[in-house]
């Protein structure tokens, strides 16, 4: 268990200063996908709800303390806290290969993006002029299908690795 607390961690630490440094050059009309979401569900269907919403809440919060624009402290937190319990629903420890090596993984991604991006994006943006509605679809819609379409990558490697 403690070895693979470890690789988590590293994990984590490592898709943060992706997440940081290279993801930017991949936005696309200023939408980029969301890498630390994509290990927060991996991490949630592979050990349950407890633990993706613990690493929901340290990975939200890593991206809090790093990110010297965000006005907003913790809220990157709280809202990757949610779509760490929301993906933790899917957690069955006898399917946990098909899962994530299958168009589930896909699924559960865009379910928690989903989640994620409503809370985050209607939240952060009051006050801007945009109404909740346009907020969600404007920015957290976009983003949810970027996320999903870069969690394919994953889930190939997942599939062809532990599946074929």
């Amino acid at each position: 268990m403690a070895r693979r607390t470890v690789y988590y961690i590293l994990l984590s630490l490592l898709l943060v200063v992706i997440d940081s440094t290279l993801v930017k050059f991949l936005s696309i009309a200023n939408i980029v996908p969301d890498i630390l979401l994509i290990g927060i569900v991996y991490i949630a269907v592979r050990e349950g709800q407890i633990a993706g919403t613990t690493a929901g809440f340290f990975i939200g919060l890593a991206m809090n303390l790093m990110s010297a624009t965000d006005s907003m402290l913790g809220l990157a937190a709280l809202a990757k806290t949610f779509a760490g319990f929301t993906a933790g629903y899917f957690y069955n420890e006898n399917k946990t290969y098909n899962t994530l090596g299958g168009y589930q993984f896909i699924v559960i991604v865009a379910v928690a993006s989903v989640v994620h991006n409503t809370l985050y994006f209607i939240i952060f943006l009051q006050g801007s002029g945009l109404s909740w509605v346009q907020s969600v679809f404007s920015y957290g819609i976009p983003t949810t299908a970027y996320t999903a379409a870069v969690a394919l990558l994953p889930m190939f490697a997942f599939a062809r690795k532990y599946l074929s």
